[in-house]
């Protein structure tokens, strides 16, 4: 059975109706759109089925926040749980970004309007008076703080009204504290208390600040929706992938078309240079394709008539045609970006302290601006008041929870992202994070420590018989029989260029082999049950088939599974990253232990069922390890779901994608050791950038109340503290982009 699922959470299949979890040997199956999907009972299988709509709405066109996932509306906006703008949830290559258009039109003419007021504060400084300076303010810091700022003014009214307050809502506060109090100081100087004029008499004037508050905020705003945007470099470089135009062959002719005309069936020419415009397999001519976004493996891959090709991919110096079968949405880079964009959206476990702190961050500013002011109104220097409410208004400024609430997911959108460059999918923020601690790695072997595809690996003949002639006459007539062993000797006679003979009166015994007659000689191939007298094989860890001709004995092909070239250094690269590797498989015992003997694996578990797989799994949990599964995504589902993170191996099929946390698209064990380093890489610049939000308040916001005054009589200027808040944000982000440029 493909055990399919809507829905994994935590590693556990999880039903989409109930939120129960799907026992993938008891489940309820339904076909909705050409597609399985698996629940835990009949009951919750038949209200699925009577849904509207029983397969995801498009995500096109709809907008979620960094910070907030759960926040999605349709068309751009600002987030109202923490005033950010809102991303695409699709990314399709082409986005124009409105948010930063405006903020860089707002940006640079309230540039243009603060500028003449530095200048006027700078001539103020020096002695010179502008007869007339207190309009000319009022006139360029109008449109700055009520045009430029009206964004944020907007923002911090809705966290009000929301109760989540945000940044937003300090730099609200503080800048339009500051023009108020200028503008009220202008208009109308005899509403002032005297405590706010200075010993001569004069009352400050605070356009200046709140214009250059307002301007570097705006500058802010840029910067981080700039660097926000190479955040998703990552899907941007898949989509570029793909060929805006496909070469289809029709009747004997060639003509380009869109690539959005190809359809399932239709015959493609790929030449030299150019990429595969969708998946496929090839039907004539020969080339070497680099895989290297799949697999991360530079080394190009051969590919001849009957291999698969995946679009996007680039083709070498050869040229071929192939056949394609799923185009559109349904190939493996559009799933690639699809899982990518959605891992980008998912919320890691350590963000829950940053989400915790957050949440009482903005009240404690407010309250801590509250407490400067009283301080500084009570025992400050003269003009008390004037003093008050600047330092007040850089503690607003200053503290800014954006830096704490980027520090979590701007790692993850670009870790994610690298990962899909390097082959490695990830699912989901949770598995990123859970697999730097693993310290157990429990593989599969078939398909995972070996190809997973039986070869003819020795034949062994008896006198007067040749090898070509054995293996002729039994792929004759295995070529009838449907057992997975005969596919490898069918196999092996085509590499050879032997030629099959027609097998007449074929006849399978089963659970023995087969015989038919080829070319006038009666051939039998089966086990030792059907071939009476056949010696035994020189090793029991091979499967072995007998071959008679005419009742004499003429020998014995050894099939087996070859283990995978890359499977021996993987297993040398994970005991240097500290990780236990055990097998559990469902083979024999002497087939398992001659693969862990090459490849030096100790703990090995022979002849386990797929149920049993995970019970051995939720017993070496229950021992303290924690568990990483590395299988093929298909009969391995109910073991990746009982580990703490499930990997599967393969080439990025629907199953092993929904049925894991992290999908290894080249189907290399060596992709284990990248996705390891991935999350340690990851988990460092998460710790990092915490680290830098959480020592930046802790410090910024008590030298803007002022504590260094009394020592060394330093003052934090509104201005600088605006300039500092932008920096944190900035900085953060620009700490996660190192990671698009990791050694993995």
């Amino acid at each position: 059975m493909v055990f399919r699922i809507i829905r994994v959470v935590n590693n556990l299949a999880i039903d989409p109706v109930c939120g129960m979890q799907v026992d993938p040997q008891n489940a309820a199956a339904s076909q909705l759109a050409g597609k399985m999907y698996y629940f835990c009972c009949e009951g919750c299988k038949k209200k699925f089925e009577g849904r509207a709509a029983p397969v995801a709405a498009s995500s096109a066109g709809e907008y979620t926040c960094p910070m907030h996932p759960e926040v999605r509306q349709k068309g751009p906006g600002a987030c109202p749980k923490c005033g950010m703008a809102l991303e695409p949830l699709e990314i399709t290559g082409a986005e124009a970004n409105p948010e930063l258009e405006a903020m860089q039109r707002r940006f640079w003419i309230s540039a243009a309007l603060t500028i003449p007021l530095l200048v006027l504060m700078i001539f103020e400084m020096t002695g010179w008076a502008m007869p007339g300076a207190r309009w000319v303010q009022l006139a360029l810091a109008t449109p700055v703080v009520l045009w430029g700022g009206w964004p944020f003014f907007e923002r911090g009214w809705a966290s009000v009204e929301s109760r989540s307050l945000n940044m937003f809502t300090l730099i609200a506060a503080g800048t339009g504290t500051a023009y108020v109090f200028s503008v009220v100081a202008a208009l109308m100087p005899q509403t002032i208390p005297a405590s706010f004029r200075t010993q001569a008499g004069e009352l400050p004037l605070y356009f200046e600040p709140a214009a250059v508050i307002t301007t570097l905020v705006l500058l802010g705003q840029v910067l981080e929706l700039r660097a926000r945007a190479k955040t998703s470099s990552a899907i941007q470089s898949l989509l570029k992938l793909t060929p805006k135009t496909a070469r289809l062959v029709t009747e004997g002719r060639e003509r380009d078309v869109a690539i959005e005309q190809i359809q399932a069936g239709d015959r493609l020419r790929v030449r030299p240079g150019e990429h595969v415009p969708t998946d496929g397999v090839v039907v004539e001519g020969t080339s070497a394709v680099d895989e290297s976004m799949m697999s991360g493996e530079a080394m190009p891959v051969v590919k001849a008539v009957g291999a698969q090709v995946t679009g996007g991919t680039l083709n070498g110096t050869g040229s071929f045609v192939m056949r394609a079968k799923r185009v559109g949405r349904d190939t493996l880079l559009s799933q690639m970006v699809r899982l990518v964009s959605e891992a980008q959206r998912t919320r890691a476990p350590i963000q829950r302290l940053a989400d915790r702190v957050a949440g009482y961050f903005v009240p404690a500013v407010v309250i801590c601006a509250a407490i400067t002011f009283a301080v500084w109104a009570t025992w400050g220097p003269a003009p008390r008041l004037g003093h008050a409410l600047v330092n007040a208004i850089a503690v607003l400024i200053i503290a800014c929870p954006c830096a704490l609430g980027l520090a979590t997911p701007m790692s993850i959108m670009v870790g994610t992202g690298r990962g899909a460059t390097a082959g490695i999918l990830v699912r989901n923020a949770e598995a990123l994070e859970v697999l730097h601690r693993i310290d157990t790695l429990v593989v599969d072997k078939t398909g995972t420590l070996t190809e997973g595809k039986p070869k003819v690996v020795r034949i062994e003949v008896l006198d007067g018989f040749g090898e070509n002639e054995i293996l002729g006459l039994a792929a004759s007539v295995e070529r009838s029989s449907e057992h997975p062993l005969s596919g490898a000797i069918v196999a092996a006679a085509e590499e050879r260029k032997i030629g099959l003979e027609t097998a007449e009166g074929f006849q399978s015994v089963t659970g023995r082999g087969v015989k038919a007659r080829v070319a006038g000689r009666e051939v039998t191939v089966g086990n030792r049950a059907l071939v009476d007298g056949a010696p035994a094989p020189e090793s029991g860890a091979e499967p072995v088939v007998f071959v008679t001709i005419d009742g004499r004995m003429a020998g014995r092909i050894a099939v087996a599974d070859p283990v995978k070239e890359s499977a021996k250094e993987a297993i040398a690269l994970l005991r240097r990253e500290r990780v236990r590797v055990s097998m559990l498989t469902g083979d024999t015992r002497a087939a398992a232990e001659a693969v862990a003997k090459r490849l030096g694996i100790e703990d090995v578990e022979a002849g386990v069922l797929p149920g049993e797989k995970a019970e051995a799994v939720k017993k070496l949990r229950a021992a303290g390890q924690v568990v990483a599964m590395a299988g093929d995504g298909v009969n391995d589902a109910p073991a990746l779901a009982a580990a703490d993170v499930g990997i599967a191996m393969g080439t990025g099929t629907d199953v092993a994608m929904e049925s894991a946390g992290v999908t290894l698209l080249g189907g290399d064990l060596r992709g284990v050791v990248r996705a390891v380093r991935l999350s340690r890489a990851t988990m460092r610049n998460i710790r990092q950038n915490l680290f830098f939000a959480f020592v930046y308040n802790i410090l910024g916001v008590p030298i803007a109340a002022g504590v260094l005054y009394p020592f060394f009589g330093i003052l934090l200027s509104p201005a600088i503290a605006s300039a500092a808040m932008t920096f944190s944000s900035v900085s953060v982000i620009a700490n996660a982009l190192r990671l698009r440029k990791v050694a993995l």
